[in-house]
């Protein structure tokens, strides 16, 4: 989707929107790290983000990466910057088909910094001068598939060095926009007089498109004053009192300059210059940015952080995927890769089941998520059965940091069934997936919510975990007592046991919405419940692979995957939902008297 398209609609809506910019780090675990920290920075609500380029295209590889783990795995649209400086036309043809493949429909084109170490700025002997140029070319080989933001400079472009430059920025502006620039992104500014006279002066040019503002939060006083010296911003002299007053004290310039900053961007929104948003300059630090918007009570919206109860993927293939098998909730990168080559994806669902290529697992398979040493550390040394029931409900009640099967902590709403589930695991039902029932939830419900706001989302219950074979014939026995409970149970040879007989999906997840038919994005079947064993048992056998061979801990896992039953439950009545704890709990009271009659 388009920035402006999404501008438009933040302002049909009636309400502010926000963004942030990220750089491509250097090292492989920066770019891990970043990775993760964009994942959590999504739950903040920023309609886009973009990613840098460095002149010359010296991160090319790098940013364009990032950009598309950014629209294909964390599901966030995704800007890519991309400059003139040192980049031979071939380059930037391989960086706009690369966008265009990975799904990113925005370009953020600019001439560039002069390289480093250079103070003078050439353009390269088979590239483009400036960036109207590169605008022009993108118009003319792409038509408007790319919306193309520019660059905005409130207080003057650095490199104009004769003051009739700067003084003709605004029309040099006027020329990028007119050569078929959708929007602009300005440079930082501390200036908000300066800033809100310049926005006036670009409407008096004619100048229509939508200016969204830079803003740079100051998160140290060093970085403050670097960040100014780099971009010879201006700074208010009661800015500067305030900040060195208290420059030996990171925290409390954090602090103040987060009052200062949020007043500016106050003032902005309340301006009558048509900015009803602000784009955030990370500088990928994430404590600063989010004080930002907590000071100004921006608050993300369901619709923009849950469009559908798991994260949507924003490539071309799957922007208009609306359904998914909920066996990998935990595992979303899992997913997409195991998926993309399924014939004819999508086809009114989101796979082909009779294509030979459905379900395999790709070269390298899947992975648990964490370092040798790391995951020793989280996961202990378990030694006896026991010890396995505890880790499992440890992590049921938020009290262990993951699993093999799910690399982040339990969702939301396990809590409103937490207490079942870890008594569930403390007897030898180990759950790797669950959601409880849902009836008529708001879609804005905090806990529940997800999709377009003025809707109502409903859900079945339901129960995904490992079982040894005599617990399962038991937990079957009390199952087939109520015909509204639904399972499939597997092992890892593949022999299937069910008391379903409709070959069809088994939608559990659904949502009613104004103007809509009704939403629905979760199922269950046999045919990916099958695909999804292979590896649910592998990860079982690669987590105790972290074990040394021959020992305790590794054979006591391997035991358990070479022995236990895959095992999905459905309980078919949203209204009753807590039902389906039942037949556990019945097994709990059971073996309770067992033990009273041993004892006695």
């Amino acid at each position: 989707m388009k920035i402006t398209e999404k501008l438009l609609a933040a302002e049909r809506e009636d309400r502010l929107w926000w963004s942030f910019e990220f750089f491509p780090p250097r090292t492989a675990q920066g770019m891990t790290n970043l990775v993760d920290r964009i994942e959590r920075m999504r739950r903040l609500g920023p309609e886009f983000v973009d990613i840098t380029w460095h002149s010359g295209g010296r991160t090319a590889e790098l940013t364009t990466e990032l950009v598309k783990t950014c629209q294909a795995s964390i599901g966030v649209e995704t800007c890519m910057h991309l400059t003139c400086t040192g980049m031979p036309r071939e380059k930037v043809i391989n960086a706009l088909e690369e966008a265009k493949k990975n799904g990113c429909t925005n370009v953020l084109a600019l001439r560039g910094d002069p390289p480093r170490g250079q103070t003078e700025w050439y353009p390269h002997p088979n590239g483009f001068t400036y960036a109207a140029d590169l605008v022009r070319h993108i118009r003319q080989e792409y038509g408007d598939y790319f919306e193309v933001a520019v660059a905005g400079f409130p207080e003057g472009n650095l490199q104009y060095k004769h003051s009739s430059d700067k003084d003709n920025e605004i029309q040099y502006l006027k020329e990028k926009v007119d050569a078929g620039a959708d929007l602009i992104m300005t440079q930082m500014f501390y200036d908000v007089d300066n800033f809100i006279d310049w926005c006036n002066k670009v409407r008096e040019a004619g100048v229509t498109v939508p200016i969204v503002p830079g803003i740079m939060p100051i998160q140290t006083w060093n970085g403050f004053q670097k960040a100014v010296q780099m971009a010879q911003t201006k700074v208010p002299q009661d800015w500067m009192d305030q900040l060195e007053a208290v420059k030996e004290d990171d925290a409390k310039v954090r602090e103040v300059g987060t009052k200062l900053v949020s007043d500016m961007c106050r003032k902005i929104l309340d301006a009558n210059v048509g900015i009803r948003g602000l784009h955030l300059y990370t500088m990928n630090l994430e404590r600063g940015p989010k004080m930002i918007l907590q000071e100004l009570n921006l608050i993300p919206q369901t619709q923009i952080l849950n469009p559908l109860p798991w994260r949507p993927s924003l490539t071309p293939t799957r922007r208009a995927e609306n359904i998914r098998p909920i066996f990998w909730a935990n595992r979303q990168k899992s997913y997409l890769s195991r998926t993309e080559m399924w014939d004819e994806f999508p086809n009114g669902r989101w796979g082909d089941s009779r294509s030979p290529a459905y379900g395999e697992i790709d070269g390298w398979g899947p992975t648990i998520n964490f370092k040798l040493d790391e995951a020793r550390e989280i996961w202990g040394e378990p030694l006896k059965y026991d010890d396995v029931c505890n880790l499992f409900s440890r992590f049921c009640l938020n009290d262990l940091k993951a699993l093999p099967w799910s690399d982040q902590p339990p969702a939301r709403e396990t809590s409103v069934i937490d207490r079942q589930l870890a008594m569930m695991n403390k007897i030898g039902f180990f759950t790797i997936n669950s959601q409880p029932a849902v009836n008529g939830a708001r879609s804005d419900d905090p806990v529940h919510g997800w999709g377009p706001k003025g809707g109502y989302v409903y859900q079945k219950a339901y129960l995904e975990f490992f079982v040894s074979p005599d617990n399962l014939d038991k937990l079957i026995s009390r199952i087939e007592l109520n015909p509204m409970m639904t399972y499939y149970a597997v092992n890892r040879r593949g022999d299937l046991r069910t008391n379903t007989h409709s070959e069809g999906p088994n939608a559990v997840t659904w949502g009613v919405f104004p103007g809509k038919e009704i939403v629905q994005p979760t199922i269950v079947e046999a045919v990916s419940f099958m695909a999804w064993k292979d590896e649910a048992f592998e990860l079982g056998y690669q987590w105790s692979d972290i074990y040394e061979k021959g020992s305790t801990s590794q054979q006591l896992i391997k035991d358990i995957m070479d022995s236990h039953f895959l095992v999905n439950v459905v309980h078919n009545d949203f209204k009753n939902g807590q039902d389906i704890f039942k037949p556990f709990l019945d097994e709990i009271a059971n073996e309770s008297a067992i033990k009273d009659t041993t004892k006695n």
